[in-house]
């Protein structure tokens, strides 16, 4: 029964109401211990009625990781519709789950897209409600899969109903008496619309005192219980009633609580507290394992019934056992023995069956070393980073070397459970796991690992220069060419953002490294060099066709498309933008059609930017909003800065102020101390939206700082150096793009592609002298028209056009003033075409009025377009939404919203409007 809590109903109606309406909703419930969280869940389930199909879990304080623990328990009656999602789908579950093997891992992102396609599939038939206690303990590789389902729910009719504890003091942000609002926690959670809830207003707060069991409180009692409780109703009624033991405060609230439950427990049968220790140490409440250990220990199924009828646990239709509150259970094992705890996993490892938990049980019981359970807990942990549960190997691989006898054998578990720990991002657990290994042993080759997991988590936290000479260092070592070639490709990753020096030193590495022809990364170590190093003013031999490269990486065992992506950064270094274009592509299939989906950041962060420069800006803008809500989903920092700089840039083109200066102040955040890895393309966006709007002197100061700062070298700054002329020019400042202008010239003589030197010729055409500018404006332009870049060439002809018509030869700049208006029209870049207009009309001839939209395709936001072109290649909801990774009924919705937009009424007639 809910005392009060008329917010919280109110809000949960309305979850439930949009449910039944087809609408999903998610709803965070926060909360102190006690305060009522588990309460209101109850009352979801009550409310939702018949109506509903309803799955819960409830995570569990537990001792170690188990990973997808949590998630099984909430979908297991959903099991049976595994089959209706996508192969890779389903294939990650199957192996989250432990239902079949794991090949090549399980992809973080793709088990919380397939937790969407199942919950839409559980949702199919009637609303469901999915309701899970304690998030803050569920193990994180049901937690992210679970919130990026969160994250991604539209139009499925699911009504997701968590409940979290508070990890700190005070309300996080959130309002005592705001509404459900996103934003207002910290850590994985954030984002998610929230309620916190206080404690109980004192007339409810009476009512439920009263109509507690027991004798009621009067007098003194009652006032010290009603002002110490603070309204928390499991204080209410947990907390002891005498006066004597609410006179013994100054303990916190939640402590206090642990007290009351202990003493609850003490004054039960010994069978009993034995029973409850075992129920407390089993993770998964299912009571035939518990009554099985229970009675290897002593007690009897019949030492249950004075805890049910105490009303301490209680046993579900489903058989699964559930204590009272968590805090209960907590108390029930911290206030057993420490022999005690051993026996009870001891006791429930040796009735489980063969498997991981067994395992992990039986491990958690062991006082000494035990070379076969080692072993066992190690191919626990390999199974574990199978299903890409890295923090749950890291767990398993610790605890073997505990138990591993020989010490160079539990130095090499230590070293795994590092390098798992720095995969699922616990830094600091990776660098003390890496610090106690590293003092155990004199292997040059365990040394090198250790420095490698050290630099990975100096890289993430911004600390590159260590990341680059840690990197570096551990390469130069005594190590087999191939683990060096790994080594030296992380190690230029890193150098990419401290400077050329770095990078040329790492390529230069990477060049001379003697590896085989059958080396999986060995077409990648000899491309990389050759494909940078000429665009740092570095000659290094003829630059090999990049498929070609791919094609025998493939070969030599490269996993792909993981192993390939930096391919495609290196050919958009060198401004080989078409081969970007066709292979980040590619790869972009590739890793949708394998479900390697976590990496489909980076390539579509590397795809849109070739989509850009090839003037394809509404392809980059769906490319790249794609890409940032799977980097979100992720938490990949660094590309969620690079992918929002980049449509901050694509804003910038189409004039949109509000949206550019947005983007850009979100790829600026920093991730914890690490500069933000979207700085140059931000910076770029910032000064194309001041040079379209004609604030050269801004332009110019941003885009020099960019051109010849140290990210000059960066794909950003390089293409930035056009614009740092075009502004400078205007200044009168053309000194101030001189030295970014030689190196640009040199770099376009590297590339040796028509468009970089189109935009070579453009330059030197604005910066003089001025008796050659026509010459070179007109080279430009004869070289613009090989190529498809129209914003480019429209740049040029309206820099041109401006040209003569200072010349006073209004008559010849018109047609390519008007030629560029026309571009920028069609492209939708709005500040561009008011240049173009005002030139035009200052030749003496009426510009012709702001055309309308070119196309009703300019309504759709991107994620409608990309639906909307699936589906005018005739390819099903369903299809539509394994590509896209969302349900199959959003889509629909989507699709439903895009129709009165293209003023069409039906799925036929999409594919004449997209060819129109």
């Amino acid at each position: 029964m809910l005392y009060g809590r008329e917010r919280e109903r109110a809000a949960v109606d309305a979850l439930l109401d949009g449910a039944r309406g087809g609408r999903s909703g998610v709803l965070l419930l926060r909360g102190e211990p006690g305060i009522g969280k588990t309460a209101v869940l109850e009352y979801a389930v009550a409310a939702a009625g018949d109506g509903f199909r309803v799955v819960r879990a409830t995570g569990v304080e537990y001792e170690a990781e188990l990973p997808f623990a949590g998630l099984s328990l909430l979908l297991a009656s959903g099991l049976d519709r595994l089959d209706a999602l996508p192969g890779p789908q389903r294939r990650s579950l199957e192996s989250a789950f432990g239902l079949g093997e794991a090949s090549g891992g399980t992809d973080r992102l793709l088990a919380g897209l397939a937790t969407l396609g199942l919950l839409a599939e559980l949702a199919s038939e009637q609303p469901l409600l999915c309701v899970v206690d304690d998030v803050q303990w569920l193990d994180r590789s049901s937690l992210d899969a679970l919130l990026i389902a969160a994250r991604r729910l539209r139009a499925e009719g699911v009504a997701l109903l968590l409940a979290a504890r508070d990890t700190g003091a005070g309300a996080e942000g959130a309002a005592p008496d705001g509404p459900a609002r996103p934003g207002a926690t910290a850590g994985p959670l954030a984002g998610l619309p929230e309620l916190r809830l206080t404690g109980l207003a004192e007339p409810d707060a009476v009512r439920l005192l009263d109509d507690r069991t027991g004798a009621p409180l009067t007098g003194p009692a009652r006032r010290r219980l009603l002002a110490e409780a603070a309204g928390n109703p499991l204080a209410l009624v947990e907390l002891p009633s005498s006066e004597a033991d609410l006179a013994s405060g100054g303990l916190a609230l939640t402590s206090r609580l642990r007290i009351a439950f202990h003493g609850q427990v003490t004054g039960l049968p010994p069978a009993t507290q034995t029973l409850l220790l075992v129920a407390a140490a089993e993770e998964n409440g299912e009571l035939d394992v518990v009554l099985a250990a229970a009675a290897a220990l002593g007690a009897g199924a019949e030492a249950l019934e004075p805890a049910e009828r105490a009303g301490l646990v209680t046993v579900g239709a489903d058989r699964r056992f559930a204590f009272r509150h968590p805090l209960l259970r907590a108390a029930v094992l911290q206030r057993a023995p420490l022999q005690q705890r051993l026996a009870a996993h001891r006791a429930i490892g040796e009735v489980l069956e063969e498997g991981d938990r067994r395992t992990w049980h039986l491990a958690l019981s062991a006082t000494a070393p035990d070379a076969g359970l080692a072993d066992a807990l190690e191919r626990t942990a390999a199974r574990a980073e199978a299903r890409g549960a890295h923090g749950g190997a890291a767990a398993a691989y610790e605890r073997a070397a505990g138990l591993t006898p020989d010490r160079d054998g539990a130095t090499r578990r230590l070293v795994l459970a590092a390098e798992a720990a720095t995969e699922e991002g616990k830094l600091e657990l990776a660098e003390a796991l890496a610090e106690r290994a590293g003092a155990r042993t004199d292997s040059v080759f365990a040394h090198a690992l250790l420095d490698q997991v050290r630099a990975v988590a100096h890289f993430w936290r911004g600390a590159y220069p260590a990341a680059y000479r840690l990197l570096l260092d551990a390469a130069a070592t005594d190590i087999e060419p191939a683990h060096a070639a790994r080594m030296l490709l992380q190690a230029f990753h890193a150098a990419w953002y401290v400077g050329e020096e770095p990078v040329t030193t790492v390529l230069d590495r990477l060049a001379a490294l003697p590896l085989g022809a059958d080396e999986p990364l060995a077409p990648l170590a000899r491309h990389l060099p050759t494909a940078v190093l000429p665009a740092l003013g570095r000659p290094a031999g003829p630059l090999p066709d990049v498929r070609a490269t791919a094609a025998a990486a493939r070969k030599a065992g490269a996993e792909s498309p993981v192993d390939l992506v930096q391919l495609c950064g290196a050919t958009l270094v060198l401004g080989r933008d078409h081969e970007t274009l066709e292979l980040a592509a590619e790869l972009t299939a590739e890793a949708r059609a394998k479900g390697t989906v976590g990496v489909l950041p980076t390539l579509q962060f590397f795809l849109a930017e070739a989509e850009l420069f090839h003037g394809r800006h509404r392809d980059a803008e769906v490319t790249a909003t794609e890409g940032l809500v799977l980097a979100r989903d992720t938490g990949q920092a660094q590309w969620t800065s690079q992918l929002a700089s980049l449509l901050a840039c694509l804003a910038a083109f189409a004039g949109d102020d509000q949206r550019c200066a947005e983007l850009a102040a979100a790829a600026l955040v920093p991730g914890s101390a690490a500069p933000a890895a979207g700085e140059p393309w931000a910076h770029w966006a910032l000064a194309l939206l001041d040079l379209g709007r004609g604030r050269a002197a801004a332009a110019a100061d941003r885009l020099h700082a960019l051109t010849t700062g140290p990210y000059r070298h960066h794909v950003g700054a390089t293409r930035a150096v056009p614009d740092l002329v075009e502004a400078a020019v205007r200044l009168g400042e053309p000194e101030r793009a001189a030295e970014p202008y030689e190196r640009f010239a040199r770099w376009a003589g590297a590339a040796g592609t028509l468009w970089a030197q189109a935009l070579r010729l453009r330059c030197q055409a604005l910066l003089g002298p001025d008796e050659f500018a026509e010459s070179a404006y007109r080279a430009a332009l004869d070289l613009h028209e090989g190529v498809h870049r129209p914003f480019e060439r429209a740049r040029t002809a309206l820099l041109y056009g401006e040209w003569l018509r200072r010349e006073r030869r209004r008559t010849d700049a018109r047609p390519h003033l008007g030629a560029a208006l026309e571009t920028f029209e069609r492209l939708g870049a709005e500040p561009w075409a008011e240049r173009a207009r005002a030139e035009l009309t200052a030749t003496g001839t009426a510009a012709p009025a702001p055309a309308a939209a070119a196309s009703a395709l300019t309504a759709l936001t991107p994620q409608e377009l990309q639906i909307a072109r699936l589906a005018a290649r005739g390819l099903t909801n369903r299809d539509i939404a394994a590509q896209l990774f969302l349900s199959p009924r959003t889509v629909g919705h989507h699709l439903y919203k895009a129709y009165p937009k293209l003023g069409i009424a039906s799925r036929t007639e999409l594919a004449a409007v997209l060819r129109a």
